[in-house]
Parts: structure tokens; C-alpha cells; sequence
């Protein structure tokens, strides 16, 4: 079938115009949106925590260089028995904004974490939280295991337990680096006035990756310990804060 030349013509500048081509120049697609949220509080409750702007994340890795990365060492990987390391995974899934915001504010006394809430503005706290974050993309669960019920744990259990497979590292009565020991001080103040005891929990089943600190879950853990054994060692540290 023959068509008339200006059919022809027609439908030919038709397909230009809807593949993008106009007078032989691809037309550009819309720019993408740039706008970029910064994490709330704790994150996004059952989500990935939405990411820090690039700008953000830069200033935070500044203010790390400056603040703290003497002690937890370059891109906070942390070093044994000095300053443990804040970019592992399991840390970043399960610390809420809530839980490092205190943290870098107030210190953890009494250990050398010193406060920084008169050096840094809050912004610049969010700033750091950012960059930490911006090593882990898995979702953030702090806000759920913060809310999460304490428990009914034995702590005379759990006494016995820290004694036989915590004390080694975190020292008798989790004193941390001061007993010489490679693990944090899990029973200061400092510590248990930030931590819930859902955080705990998670810490205990899952360890920290790249740190002496092994999950206690599991035939590849430290040792597989049942929920009433975890329990019980949660409700041993949450009494040494009275």
C-alpha cells in the first residue's frame, strides 16, 4: 500500500517526537530530585534509617577526625581493649539516634569517653551519627528494642552466667578496660543509663563484627544460650545501675 508523501512525513516526525528526538537532539529527562532527608530520631521504626545528605556526612567524617577518631581509630573500626569500634554493623542496627546522641553528649562516665555536649552542637552530633550510619545499610531497629519490655530475667542467674562467660573480657563486675580485659564497660553507669535492656539483648545474641565480642546465639556463637539465660544476664546488668 502506498501512502501520500505528507502521511509519510507526519508519521515520522510522530516517532521523534515520542522517542524524545526533536530536530535530531535527544530530549533530556527531567532532573532527579536532589532533596535528601536527614535521619530522625532512632531512625525509621521496621526501616533502613533514610540517609544523611552528602554535605552532612562529610561534615560529620570532619568532626570524627577531630573528636574521636584518636581513640576509636580510622573510620571507627575502634582497637581491643582501647575504644571499641562504633562502625560494625550489629552496632548500627541496634543503637537508636536516642542511644548515640547520649552517648557522644554526656560521655560514659566513669571511662575516658569524655562528654561533648559543650563542644558540639546538636547539629553537629547528628552530623557524626550520620557518617557512623553511612557505614551500614541495614535497617535500623534501636527505636523497637528501645521500646521493647525489659524482661523477667533471673539476675542471680545471670550473675553466675557474666561470671563464667563475660567476666574474662568485660572484667569482674564489667568494669571494661580498666580489669585489662578486651571488652567494654558494660556495668558503669554511663553505659546503663543509655542502654535498654532490648539493646542488650540484641548485643548478647548477635556480638559486634569485627570486634573480640562474639554473638552467644547459635552453634556459631560463644556459647547458645536460651532466652531465659539472656534474660537473666540482661536483668544481672540492669541491677548493677542502683
Amino acid at each position: 500500500m502506498h501512502y501520500p508523501i505528507k502521511v509519510i512525513i507526519g508519521l515520522f516526525a510522530a516517532t521523534l517526537c515520542l522517542s524524545g528526538h526533536v530536530g535530531g537532539v535527544q530530549a533530556e529527562a527531567p532532573e532527579k530530585s536532589k532533596t535528601t532527608t536527614t535521619p530522625p530520631p532512632g531512625g525509621v521504626p521496621g526501616g533502613t534509617v533514610a540517609r544523611a545528605a552528602t554535605a552532612d556526612v562529610q561534615h560529620g567524617k570532619t568532626l570524627f577526625k577531630e573528636n574521636c577518631e584518636a581513640c576509636h581509630q580510622e573510620e571507627g573500626r575502634g582497637k581491643p581493649g582501647f575504644a571499641p569500634s562504633l562502625t560494625n554493623p550489629e552496632l548500627l542496627t541496634a543503637a537508636s539516634d536516642r542511644f548515640l546522641t547520649a552517648t557522644i553528649r554526656e560521655g560514659r562516665a566513669p571511662t575516658p569517653m569524655p562528654p561533648f555536649g559543650e563542644i558540639l552542637k546538636a547539629s553537629d552530633i547528628q552530623d557524626i551519627i550520620g557518617y557512623l550510619r553511612s557505614y551500614s545499610q541495614a535497617s535500623v531497629i534501636g527505636d523497637q528494642l528501645d521500646a521493647s519490655p525489659p524482661g523477667m530475667g533471673d539476675p542471680h542467674l545471670g550473675k553466675r552466667l557474666f561470671a563464667q562467660i563475660c567476666a574474662g573480657c568485660h572484667g569482674p563486675n564489667g568494669e571494661g578496660y580498666e580489669s585489662s580485659g578486651s571488652g567494654t564497660a558494660i556495668g558503669k553507669p554511663g553505659f546503663l543509663s543509655k542502654a535498654s535492656a532490648g539493646f542488650i539483648r540484641y548485643i548478647i545474641l548477635h556480638g559486634r563484627s569485627n570486634t573480640p565480642m562474639r554473638g552467644f546465639s547459635g552453634p556459631g556463637g560463644l556459647a547458645n544460650l536460651t532466652n531465659e539465660e539472656v534474660d537473666g544476664l540482661v536483668a544481672y546488668l540492669r541491677s548493677l545501675r542502683n
